[in-house]
Formats: structure tokens, sequence, C-alpha cells
């Protein structure tokens, strides 16, 4: 029984560490400090069909921000894991400047196979063009 407890009580600490560093390597992307003047930041983006998208077929992206003020959004461009230098840039959509705001993007997946999709936004602040932070989820190409 000594061991068998023992084992026990490791494999809880070890399971315990796991879930500490996914909790915090979920919260990596977004920054903790306060917003800036006309600043505009990425809090999360939320992919239909749990991921699971068909080629060719075009699909609504919905992200969700904070924004000190009502910063203009211009582009949300997006790269993948196999191509980080080809980003896709999308025409924004449907931007509501709500406490948190969100939009939409409409896009279609360029590639068949499993990958993780990074999108950030070009934003106007002070008269110059900024980029955000990037938000990331899991996408798994699939033929219809």
């Amino acid at each position: 029984m000594g061991r068998r407890f023992v084992i026990m009580k490791s494999l809880i600490g070890v399971l315990m560490g796991v879930v500490i560093m996914l909790l915090v390597s979920s919260c990596a992307t977004v920054p903790a400090e306060p917003l800036g003047e006309g600043e505009l930041r990425l809090l999360g983006m939320q992919v239909p069909e749990m991921g699971n998208l068909a080629l060719g077929v075009s699909y609504n992206i919905y992200f969700t921000f904070d924004a000190d003020g009502k910063p203009e959004i211009s582009r949300a461009c997006c790269y993948w894991s196999p191509e980080p230098d080809r980003q896709y840039c999308y025409k924004v959509r449907n931007v509501r400047y709500d406490s948190p705001g969100d939009f939409s993007i409409d896009l279609s997946l360029p590639y068949p196979d499993q990958q993780t999709m990074k999108c950030y936004v070009d934003y106007v602040r002070d008269g110059k063009r900024q980029r955000t932070n990037a938000v990331s989820s899991s996408i798994c190409g699939v033929s219809r």
C-alpha cells in the first residue's frame, strides 16, 4: 500500500504541474497591463466547427477585443504554422465597440492539414498604422 501511495502522490504532482503550465501558457498571448491611449488588443477568436473546416468553403471567424476609444481597424491578417511568412489579410466586418468589442472576417482555408492559425489586426492609432497582439486557434482542414 505504501508504494501505491507514493506513485499516486507523484502522479498527482505531475498532473498539477501540467495544469498550471497550461493555464499560464493559455494566458500568455494577452498582455495584462492596462491599454494605452487609442490602443486595441485582441482577446480571442472563435472558429466554427470546432476547427474542422472544409477546404474551399468560406467561414465567419469571430474576434473579441478591448480598445481605448474607437480605433479604426483596417484589416485582419492570419498566417498558418507551415508558412508563417505567407500572410492572408481580410476585410474586417461588423465591428462593434462594446466591452469587449467584436468583429468578424470571412475566411477560406488555404491548407488541408492540421495547423495553428494566428491572427492579428492592423489599426490606426495617432494617425499611424499599428499591429495588435496575435491570437491563435488550432485548425484541421478537411476535404468535403
